[in-house]
């Protein structure tokens, strides 16, 4: 029978799932390193929180393990790599606190609209000052909702019922999805103007580090009141309380903040906002839901029923994984590099393969470039090989793929077409002979770049002197230039130049660049 070591503390109806179906299950919370690596060897899954580390030393020597459980979203306390390699399956359970961050949120929303925090404090000093609280209601008001996924979904609901409006900003969501809720679909300046209420459910990412700046609460009514629940660094907090004393909106309410424990912050003195530490998940419900979906998951992948949230794991033969393996992650890099320059909100996908790829199984690939995609828009390890698909058409993304054996100017390529709502843009990207990735098209522009962490993508015109502007620029903000990538469709016509770089700009220098003479466009792209 199987042995399942669970490393930190998980709730008894998690385990009791665990027992019924006849494992033999250890409970060791708190266990120390030393001990972990001395007794995994034992164990065919493991089950852990945010606690237990699972580095690569520890799961080398994790001779008989199969499955690892993370009873959470996050898995950064988990070696996935050297997981892969050893050949364990990594799940993770995205969905359990939904219902918990989603109520949280209401009741932030309703401290707000009625000064529930402030009336409580003033009656327990022996106060009755009822006319000092009068408050809102939400009937009839207008909710906006910043990224529409699983929780923000969940509050559109709830919002309905509470006989709101509800506009929702989410360029990968399509609007039949937003429709089936009921839901208007908007950008998001419409969305922070006719808003009664802004609440955020977006993971905290590049794109959306302070989202919300002073020119986005400038556009708020001076009635409106601002939640979030999401992640620190969302809202850009001296703006926010720069715009809260000179009461350019309402009020906010926050459960996350750019650094926790807050202390320090100046908005914690305001009577107008409402804070609590970072709570959303934190119910016993959630606690419970988070270990019974990993037990199901652990349970299930045990006894060959399925597998469910894995963050690595994908069904192919290993000789054919070990040939898809490079074109996975130039599919991932191409999906993450797009959805970084789109605008409007994604309804189509279409992937096409050609030349000897085309023979194999190409599935992996589309899972990987949708990964890619979507991994800008979800929290870390909520989109995977496994489900990327799946969540792909959940937010009303249809997905095509496509193969063609033909060779073309290239042995193999992959080319994705991107269709939103304002746009149409095109990426291809192949493997050089050393294996080595590059996009050789964007849109009409034929150029050879090599992805890295860092690069600036930049329109301009096709002017003398650009590229040393742009070095001479980068130079004094000490930023290196590791490569460049040259492309134009005519002499003096618009020329698209990529910038590897080495560290991560400032927006001040991205800013002057952004102002620079015959300067058109240009974009930070993390990959």
């Amino acid at each position: 029978m199987y042995k399942i070591l669970i490393c930190d503390k998980l709730s008894e109806e998690g385990i009791k799932i665990l027992r019924e179906a006849r494992f033999e299950v250890e409970c060791k919370f708190g266990i120390s390193r030393d001990e972990l690596k001395n007794i995994i060897k034992e164990y065919e899954a493991v089950i852990v929180r945010s606690q237990t580390k699972l580095d690569a030393g520890i799961i080398e020597g994790a001779e008989k393990l199969r499955f690892i459980g993370r009873a959470g979203v996050g898995v950064d306390n988990i070696d996935i790599e050297k997981a892969t390699k050893k050949g364990i399956v990594v799940m993770n359970a995205p969905g359990a606190n939904a219902i918990s961050t989603c109520e949280h949120t209401f009741a932030l929303m309703l401290s707000l609209a009625r000064k529930i925090p402030s009336a409580n404090s003033s009656l327990k000093n022996r106060e009755w000052k009822r006319t000092q609280f009068k408050g809102v209601e939400f009937y009839n008001k207008t909710l906006g909702i910043i990224g529409l996924g699983r929780i923000g979904k969940e509050v559109a609901k709830r919002a309905l019922g509470f006989g709101m409006k509800v506009l929702a900003y989410d360029p990968f969501i399509s609007s039949e999805i937003a429709t089936s809720l009921g839901v208007k679909l908007t950008d998001l300046e419409e969305l922070l103007k006719e808003s009664d209420f802004v609440t955020i459910h977006t993971p905290l990412t590049e794109e959306t580090k302070n989202l919300i700046s002073s020119k986005e609460l400038e556009i708020m009514k001076s009635s409106a009141f601002i939640i979030n629940c999401a992640r620190g660094g969302i809202i850009n907090e001296e703006a926010l309380y720069q715009a809260l004393v000179k009461k350019k909106i309402a009020g906010a309410a926050l459960d996350v903040f750019s650094k926790e424990p807050p202390f320090d912050l100046p908005l914690l003195e305001l009577e107008n906002v409402v804070v609590t530490p970072h709570l959303g998940a934190t119910t016993f419900e959630a606690q419970v839901n988070v270990a019974i979906e990993i037990a199901i998951c652990i349970r299930d992948a045990l006894l060959g029923k399925a597998i469910r949230n894995a963050v690595n794991y994908i069904q192919v033969e290993a000789e054919v994984y070990q040939i898809l393996k490079p074109y996975m992650e130039l599919s991932q890099s191409m999906g993450k590099f797009i959805s970084q320059l789109i605008e409007g909100r994604t309804y189509g996908i279409k992937l096409s393969y050609y030349g000897e790829i085309a023979s194999l199984k190409v599935d992996p690939l589309g899972m990987a470039f949708i990964k890619g995609y979507l991994s800008q828009v979800l929290e870390e390890g909520e989109v995977n090989l496994v489900n990327a698909l799946e969540i792909a058409k959940e937010r009303g993304i249809k997905v095509e793929q496509s193969k063609i054996s033909q060779e073309g100017e290239y042995v193999n390529l992959i080319r994705a077409e991107i269709f939103t709502d304002k746009q149409k843009k095109i990426i291809e990207g192949t493997l050089f002979s050393n294996r080595q990735p590059r996009f050789v098209r964007l849109d009409d522009f034929h150029i050879e770049i090599t992805p890295s962490a860092y690069m600036l993508v930049i329109f301009n015109w096709d002017k003398p002197g650009v590229v040393g502007m742009l070095g001479s620029i980068l130079g004094k903000g000490k930023i290196n230039i590791a490569g460049m990538s040259l492309g134009r469709r005519a002499p003096q016509d618009i020329a698209l130049t990529v910038l590897n770089i080495d560290s991560l700009p400032s927006w001040d220098l991205l800013r002057e660049i952004k102002d620079t003479p015959n300067i058109v466009f240009v974009k930070l792209v993390k990959v």
